[in-house]
């Protein structure tokens, strides 16, 4: 039996229907993606799939006995703890599991009780503890955090901030192991260090199932093995991940349209044969027309609602942003240090690094928002900003949305033609009574889009966007993708989505958090290939050094007066020790292939579930880099004897 089963959901609110009949069943190991257009009723689905809403028609049935836990995109943590404590609550029915399971041995040690029923509740209880992943599972909670990001695990939930909040409340569905797990917008609010952790860490760890609702195009392709489309209250499903969906669903509306071109084409036949054929309506030919009426009572397609972008763009200067020797404090902690930076036409420059480096910072320095604590910004005489801020501040909360937009203006001016309000704001997927909302009940993600039509129609020539697809479906970002490419704008963006970056930046500016501030050209692939080959340059560079001070320390010990032992005057290797060099650099090799492996062990928080201690990994670790010090250096020694 799956674990989920949903038979017939239906949802509306009001006239405007989410959920059509919807069905979908879950395997124990299934790992599947749900996309669909911002409103589509995603987050409606996932949650009447996790018993948190009650469909108005259809049935969720699930498996006797499996947990589902589910993530909310504005997660609630219990007050008053800190970050470990919370995340260790999930795991109370363990706990419990592992206190009786105490109780139970101590009561059979000392004689005490029934010993069959004893034994019985024992062997009951293991099988409970080993299930959920042994006994000591409090390595693995503080494991999974540092995995996500957080290091101050005694911090007050209280205080934490939205993102921190995200980190916690998915550590402890993950270390909580419910047999399903459903994540709405998991990666909103992490860095791309946390997400490319929480990717693996699904791919890879987690043994249940998960349903991701997400707009994360890289995560899809690389966690989802299917993947649903919620589209007009309608699902349909589609082999592998992103890329899977994109096939998938063009295959699926070029079979429509081919439909749709049948239809109109069997009508176009059937009327002209009733227009010039009276006897058609006598009664041996009432069959046929009776297919026509039918087929000309079926609806058409409805065509798949896109954004529209566009900005309104002005003459760029020569210079736009120069930053010159500019350094960024928090405090007493430096942000940037001496950052030298030159924005030039047409460059979309990503700004990346961990949560709290200084992105928004850095941004608000270019503004002209906050002061420099060192160097100077010189902004070009003709450079105009667009930005776009996180929390969308542009939006008034109490107003509709056109009268946040277009000030209640039937007409507005737009690339320099005169144009109707509703017809400018219907380009950004927002229909006639979508306008008449106010701002303060739209999702997420259609605050959003409201938040860039409003933003799109200030003359400007630099975008400046902060986290700008948090919660935006995957139509509107590759509309605004496109917009960006197309334009051939200029723009400073920070953002953790590496699908995006990967499409519109030409430079990455990587913020490390202690000052560090390095720009690579090119876009997001590049970003990540560069900074490997440059991890592996310093990485030998290392290994350099280490073996030059081998070197070194082996001189120094040679007694006084005599040749280094290591090269005899006059002597070249013998046979034997010919043969022993030729044997040592394989043997180096595996040494150091293995002490990696054991280092990643240590680092594993797999390696501590059922309680395992780290003891025996770190004798063998640390004489194997012992046993690899005498191979290298003996290595050395006949390399210098050889001459």
């Amino acid at each position: 039996m799956p674990l989920v089963v949903a038979d017939g959901l239906c949802k509306s609110y009001g006239p405007r229907v989410l959920l059509d009949h919807v069905s979908v069943a879950l395997d124990d190991d299934a790992r599947v993606g749900l996309l669909g257009d911002n409103g589509s009723g995603k987050s409606t689905l996932a949650r009447i799939l996790a018993g948190l809403e009650p469909a108005d028609e259809g049935t969720v049935a699930v498996r006797r006995g499996a947990r589902i836990g589910y993530l909310a995109q504005e997660p609630v943590l219990p007050p008053g703890r800190t970050v470990l404590e919370a995340v260790l609550e999930g795991l109370e029915g363990h706990h419990r599991a592992t206190a009786r399971y105490s109780v139970v041995t101590e009561a059979l040690a000392s004689g005490q009780g029934d010993a069959t029923a004893l034994v019985a509740e024992q062997e009951t209880l293991l099988a409970e503890i080993e299930a959920g992943g042994g006994f000591d599972r409090d390595h693995e909670a503080e494991s999974v955090l540092r995995g996500l990001g957080m290091r101050a695990l005694d911090a007050r939930c209280d205080a934490l901030s939205g993102g921190e909040k995200r980190r916690v409340a998915i550590a402890r569905l993950l270390v909580a192991r419910p047999e399903l797990i459903v994540l709405d917008e998991p990666t909103n609010h992490l860095d791309a260090a946390a997400i490319e952790w929480l990717e693996h860490h699904l791919g890879s760890r987690h043994r249940g199932a998960v349903l991701l609702v997400t707009h994360d195009r890289f995560l899809l392709d690389r966690v989802a093995e299917r993947t649903l489309e919620l589209d007009r209250g309608h699902l349909y499903g589609y082999d592998g991940g992103y890329e899977g969906f994109l096939e998938g669903r063009a295959a699926r509306e070029a079979e429509a349209e081919r439909a749709e071109a049948n239809r109109r084409n069997f009508l176009r036949s059937e009327l002209e044969w009733l227009r010039r054929s009276p006897s058609a309506r006598r009664t041996k030919q009432k069959a046929r027309v009776e297919r026509a009426e039918s087929a000309l009572s079926t609806r058409a397609p409805e065509q798949r609602r896109t954004a529209d972008f566009g900005l309104e763009t002005t003459r760029l200067g020569k210079t736009i942003v120069d930053l010159r020797g500019v350094t960024l404090r928090h405090g007493e902690r430096v942000l940037v240090r001496d950052l030298d930076l030159c924005l030039r036409k047409g460059e979309r420059i990503g700004i990346v690094g961990p949560n709290g480096a200084g992105k928004t910072t850095l941004i608000a320095a270019v503004l002209g928002t906050r002061a420099v604590d060192g160097g100077e910004i010189v902004r070009g005489d003709n450079t105009r900003f667009a930005y776009l801020d996180q929390s969308r501040s542009v939006l008034d909360d109490d107003a509709t949305l056109e009268e946040n937009v277009t000030a209640g203006h039937r007409r507005i001016e737009f690339a320099g033609r005169m144009m109707d309000s509703r017809a400018y704001l219907d380009r950004f997927g927002f229909d006639a009574a979508a306008q008449r909302k106010r701002v303060g009940t739209l999702s997420g993600g259609e605050r959003a889009r409201a938040a860039l039509a409003k933003l799109l129609l200030v003359p400007a020539n630099v975008l400046v966007l902060d986290e700008p697809t948090n919660d935006l479906d995957v139509a509107t970002l590759s509309a605004l993708e496109s917009m960006m490419l197309e334009g051939d704008l200029t723009a400073l963006v920070v953002s953790h989505d590496r699908y995006f970056l990967d499409r519109i930046a030409t430079t990455i500016l990587e913020l490390d958090g202690e000052g560090g501030a390095t720009p690579y050209v090119g876009n997001w692939d590049t970003y990540v290939r560069l900074k490997a080959q440059a991890a592996a340059a310093a990485k030998e560079a290392e290994e350099a050094e280490r073996l030059a001070a081998a070197a070194r320390k082996s001189q120094a010990a040679a007694p006084a007066g005599k040749a280094p032992a290591g090269k005899p005057k006059g002597k070249s290797l013998t046979y034997a020790e010919s043969i022993e060099l030729d044997k040592l650099v394989p043997r180096i090799e595996a040494l150091e292939a293995e002490l990696q492996q054991l280092t990643e062990s240590l680092s594993d928080p797999a390696h501590y579930v059922g309680g395992a201690q780290p003891t025996a990994l770190l004798g063998q670790r640390d004489a194997l880099a012992k046993e690899l010090d005498a191979a290298t250096e003996r290595w050395m020694l006949l390399e210098e004897k050889k001459g």
